[in-house]
Formats: structure tokens, C-alpha cells, sequence
């Protein structure tokens, strides 16, 4: 059974730092391209980041750009968010997903991911 699990979630005051966890179980990540999508309420799910099978490429949201930071240790099994400079607009259920797609197009979207975690929640106060 496929499992994503993300942790580092929590509260935090505008202006600081958050790194996010996401750790895959019953499938090797090294196959997917792993990434990061947040959706606020009200909101639709929107792509944040992405990172290739062997992390030398990474995609970023416009919006997240030089503020986050994705990362992966395919030994670990494990992807990474690393946020910083946290602004309350940032505040969403944060999940991690995996997709087989090669193709940017897919693999930056929602429903062109194989495997979703169950997300995490950011909160960033002001």
C-alpha cells in the first residue's frame, strides 16, 4: 500500500520558516517525480514545487520562487519543503504527491499526479 506522509506542519509568525517532510512508503521515489501542491480554503489545490527523479531539476510556483526550497533523499525515501520568509498568504493544507509523468505539463498539476499524501497544514499568522 502507497503511502505519503507529511510532517512539519504548524503555526508559524509571518516572516519565519517552516521545512516540511514527506515520507513514501510502499512505492521508491526515485521513480517519481515528487512535489509539493497547497490549497487554502476556498481555494482550488495549486502546484508549488516539483522535483526530477534524481533532483537535478526543480520547478517552483511563480509565487513561491527564491522564498521556497524542494529537495529529495531517495535514499531516505524522503522529499523536502524548505520554506522561508513565510507570509500568511503562504497559510494551506500542504500535500505531497508523486507522478509518473515526465512531462512538466503533467507532472505540475493536480490530476496529473499517481499518489497523494493526506497534507499537512501551514498556518501563517501576521
Amino acid at each position: 500500500q502507497v503511502q505519503l506522509v507529511e510532517s512539519g506542519g504548524g503555526l508559524v509568525q509571518a516572516g519565519g520558516s517552516l521545512r516540511l517532510s514527506c515520507a513514501a512508503s510502499g512505492l521508491t521515489i526515485s521513480n517519481y517525480v515528487m512535489g509539493w501542491f497547497r490549497q487554502a480554503p476556498g481555494n482550488e489545490r495549486e502546484f508549488v514545487s516539483a522535483i526530477s527523479r534524481n533532483g537535478g531539476i526543480t520547478r517552483y510556483a511563480d509565487s513561491v520562487k527564491g522564498q521556497f526550497t524542494i529537495s529529495r533523499n531517495n535514499a531516505k525515501n524522503t522529499v523536502y519543503l524548505q520554506m522561508n520568509s513565510l507570509k500568511p498568504e503562504d497559510t494551506a493544507v500542504y500535500y505531497c504527491a508523486a507522478s509518473r509523468s515526465y512531462s512538466s505539463g503533467t507532472y505540475s498539476t493536480p490530476g496529473g499526479q499517481d499518489y497523494w499524501g493526506k497534507g499537512t497544514l501551514v498556518t501563517v499568522s501576521s
